[in-house]
Formats: structure tokens, C-alpha cells, sequence
């Protein structure tokens, strides 16, 4: 069973079904490669292999009695551990939450585990999804399975480093400024943010509620669709989650992208952009328009202001949500302290990482008296403006067309300073920002002859159309380009 790793979800939902293997044997040969190479790539926090073993059996005897539950049947995935799994430990990758156990499951892990996927464990993130390379994780380093001295991205690093390395079938993660979407360019994978309340946040550890979402990473963009069809949907336990207008989710129209209106962001092509990025999105809009689309330039301008608008409005979220990690309620307690008040503050200081730390003293600070107004007031006005620019584009454009990242995955270390870390979001958090889809898939190499992400966004719930464009592509290039193809 060697070149099962190189298979795609549907690939193995075809096997299973021919009985070329069975959902026991599958699984089993998953948690041999985890054994056998996942102490140099990093990707698993915690596995659950007795768990997940009774699942197999489970589903091999409903495909036994003709009873199968659809295509991810069998199938072994992985959550990012920010997802809640009753009985398994759930740790934002923090000290603070080391060695927490939620009582109850995530709104997708239900729907996961009632489609019959097989759950291999929880994988590794930035602490409670403040990074962008897993760097900033408490408890361990992930790296990129394309080269190991390079970052997977982040915060979604360790659920992209277990699809792109053959250590699951398919992942979670959650986005809530591009943590979907640029550990899946830089691995060289499909990640899909969805449209804000498209999937239920219910389960999912808060980081920013208004931002984030959680999302699919897969080997190739029909498995991202079926994976998104499972999650999808309204769920009353989420005040924000909507019903889904689309029957379906995936459209492999024979048409593709011809007639299909796509804008090149101006905004997402200027100097940051690395050479070889600019290069091969450029290639790939070409491609599309080769394909008989009519590829364009537009301007959005406050694209530009969104990072900064997403820092404010994120880190405020954030010092609100993490309040509750104080030692009493929720998370570490320290050992030694002399009153409540020192209680609060060395249990916060020794659970908490300091890139949590910054964001948390960053939205305090702007929610605070004298500067609310200044700073989170006018980024909300950012945001309001930004969706406005955006309705005006999409009277034109069917889809938005840019890289994912300013450039390929970086090595550790490189990054110096967290600004030249954030800067790395410019692509990614305005959908984030409007709560719009947002799709990356592999476009091609760069430096290093590491994957180049291209992302396509599109109007609330038009995933269906997103998918649709980025198949026309993967199979006009012939397949994955994740160097499996």
C-alpha cells in the first residue's frame, strides 16, 4: 500500500468500494506513516488510533451491507485543535489549554463523524490561530513536507502539512485572515474559507467571531467540495451560522470558465509581491483567459487598509474571547500566588505565548477609553467601506483573481519582525474583513520549487462558482500540481 498516500479522497472512496482495501487497513496504514514519518514533519498533537480504528470497522461493516454513508466513508482526516473532539484533547496549541478535554464535539466534527469519516487526531496551529507560519506554537514546531527547513503557514500549518504529506486524506482548519488558505499555497494544496455563517463556528475556540471560519484543505479541488458539502449548513447552536441557498456545492460545468468575468486586484499584484508569485499568478490568469474568460484589472483600494483594519478588529476580538482564560474558569492555573489578583496575571503570563500576549495587549489598548474611536471605530469603517468597494466590483466581476501570498513558503526564522509576518496577509484578509468565499489552489512553482498559491474570491455563497473556475484550471494543468499529478 505505498502510493495510497499519493490518492485523492475520491480515490480511496473508489477503492473502498471495489474492496481493494478495506476502511481498517486504510487507517492503519495512515497511522503507520504518522509513526514513520511524522517525527520530522510535525503535523499531530494528539492521535486517536483505538478510536479510530472502531470507526473503520464500523464503516466497513455498512459497506459490507450495502449501508454506505456517502463519499467520506472511511475516509481518514485530521481537525486542527482549535475543533472541539468530546474525549480528546483540545489544545489551541497553548499551554493554557494543555491539557483540556472538551465534554462535547465541534458542529463539524458531528457532521464529519456522521458522514463516516475516521478521525486520525488533532493537528498542530499557532497558538490559538495567531500566527501565520506555526511558528508560534507552545507545543511543538511544524515544518512544510515540500522542504523541512521552510514553514507550512499558518495558523492552519499542521492541518496543510498532514494533507500535503500524505498523514491524512483530508483536514480542517479554521480562517480567520488567510489561516486556511496560505499554509494550503504554501503546501501546495486546495484550502477553502467559506462564506462567513456558511459553517457553523459552534465548537470551534474563539479567536475572532466575527472574522473566522472553519474550512477544508484537500489534495485536489473535488475533494475540498465534497468535504465543504458535508460541514455546511445552518446549525441553531451558532447565532451567525445562515441556511446554505445552494443544493449543491460543486459545479464541473462543461463550460468551465467560459463567459466568466474575472478581476485582477490591482491591489494584490504591487511590490510585495515576490517575482516568482507575480510570475506564475500572471501565468495562471492567462490560463483562464485562454480557457475563454475575460480576465481584467480592477482597483479595490481599501484592500490596502484591510490588514491593518483585520490587526485592530482581530486583536480586539481576541482580548474579549481570551478573557476567559483566567486560571479559575478556564485553562492553566498557576501553582504559586498570593491573592486573586496575582492568580489572574501569573496564570496568564506563564499559559499565554508571546504572540497571544502582544495580540491581547493590542486589542485591549484599542478598546480602551480615548482610543476606541481612534482605532477600532475606524476600522469597522474600513470594513463598511471595504464591502462597498466590493458590491461596486462584483457588478462587473463574476470572481476576484489574485496570489494567495506575496511569496513562497519562507524558511524559519526569516521573518524577523511580527510586521514583516502580518505583511504576509495582504492577499488574504479582506474576504476575511467582508466575509466573502475564498479559494487557493496551486498555480505552479517558485523559488526553491515551492508551490505558488492562486486565490479566487467571490460574492456570499458562491462557492459553487469558485470551485467551478478552479476546476476548469487543475484540469487544464492536468491535475494536482502538488507533484503528484
Amino acid at each position: 500500500m505505498t502510493d495510497i498516500f499519493d490518492r485523492t479522497l475520491s480515490e480511496h472512496a473508489a477503492a473502498l468500494a471495489r474492496r481493494e482495501y478495506s476502511a481498517v487497513e486504510l487507517a492503519r496504514a495512515y497511522f503507520e506513516k504518522i509513526r514513520r514519518e511524522d517525527g520530522e514533519i510535525g503535523a499531530y498533537l494528539s492521535l486517536c488510533e483505538e478510536e479510530a480504528l472502531a470507526a473503520a470497522e464500523k464503516s466497513d461493516l455498512r459497506r459490507a451491507r450495502g449501508e454506505e454513508k456517502g463519499i467520506l466513508d472511511g475516509i481518514p482526516f485530521s481537525l486542527k485543535d482549535n475543533i472541539c473532539t468530546e474525549g480528546i484533547r483540545t489544545t489551541c496549541a497553548s499551554r493554557m489549554l494543555e491539557h483540556y478535554v472538551p465534554p462535547y464535539n465541534a458542529h463539524v466534527t458531528e457532521r464529519l463523524s456522521a458522514a463516516g469519516g475516521i478521525l486520525l487526531g488533532k493537528v498542530n496551529m499557532d497558538e490559538f490561530g495567531m500566527g501565520a507560519s506555526t511558528e508560534h506554537s507552545a507545543l511543538g514546531v511544524t515544518r512544510n513536507p515540500r522542504d523541512l527547513s521552510r514553514v507550512p503557514g499558518g495558523s492552519s500549518g499542521g492541518s496543510a502539512a498532514a494533507v500535503a504529506g500524505g498523514l491524512a486524506a483530508f483536514a480542517l482548519g479554521s480562517d480567520t485572515g488567510g489561516s486556511v488558505r496560505q499554509p494550503a499555497a504554501f503546501c501546495g494544496v486546495v484550502g477553502l474559507k467559506p462564506t462567513y455563517g456558511a459553517v457553523s463556528r459552534y465548537g470551534l475556540v474563539a479567536f475572532a467571531s466575527s472574522l473566522e471560519q472553519i474550512g477544508p484543505l484537500s489534495r485536489d479541488v473535488r475533494d475540498n467540495a465534497a468535504v465543504f458539502g458535508a460541514i455546511v449548513g445552518r446549525d441553531a447552536r451558532d447565532a451567525r451560522s445562515l441556511p446554505y441557498p445552494h443544493a449543491s456545492v460543486f459545479d464541473a460545468s462543461e463550460n468551465g470558465v467560459r463567459g466568466l468575468r474575472i478581476g485582477l486586484v490591482r491591489e494584490c499584484f504591487g511590490e510585495e509581491i515576490s517575482a516568482d508569485v507575480r510570475a506564475a499568478t500572471e501565468a495562471a490568469a492567462e490560463d483562464f483567459r485562454a480557457m475563454g474568460a475575460t480576465v481584467f484589472e480592477v482597483s479595490l483600494p481599501s484592500v490596502r487598509k484591510a490588514l491593518a483594519a483585520y490587526y485592530i478588529l482581530s486583536s480586539a476580538e481576541a482580548s474579549s474571547n481570551l478573557g476567559r482564560f483566567d486560571g479559575v474558569r478556564f485553562g492553566h492555573r498557576t501553582a504559586a500566588y498570593a491573592d486573586v489578583e496575582e492568580l489572574y496575571c501569573r496564570s496568564r503570563a506563564e499559559g499565554f505565548g508571546t504572540e497571544v500576549k502582544r495580540r491581547i495587549l493590542m486589542g485591549t489598548f484599542v478598546l480602551s477609553d480615548g482610543y476606541f474611536e481612534r482605532y477600532y471605530e475606524r476600522a469597522e469603517r474600513v470594513r463598511a467601506l471595504l464591502s462597498r468597494e466590493l458590491s461596486r466590483a462584483f457588478l462587473s466581476c463574476d470572481l476576484l483573481l489574485s496570489p494567495t501570498a506575496p511569496s513562497v513558503a519562507y524558511r524559519f526564522g526569516e521573518k524577523k519582525t511580527p510586521t514583516e509576518t502580518y505583511a504576509g496577509d495582504l492577499c488574504t484578509v479582506f474576504a476575511n474583513v467582508a466575509g466573502l468565499p475564498a479559494l487557493s489552489i496551486p498555480c505552479g512553482t517558485g523559488e526553491g520549487g515551492m508551490p505558488v498559491g492562486l486565490q479566487l474570491v467571490g460574492e456570499a455563497f458562491s462557492e459553487p462558482l469558485l470551485y467551478r473556475a478552479a476546476y476548469a484550471y487543475e484540469s487544464l494543468k492536468g491535475g494536482r500540481e502538488d507533484g503528484n499529478a
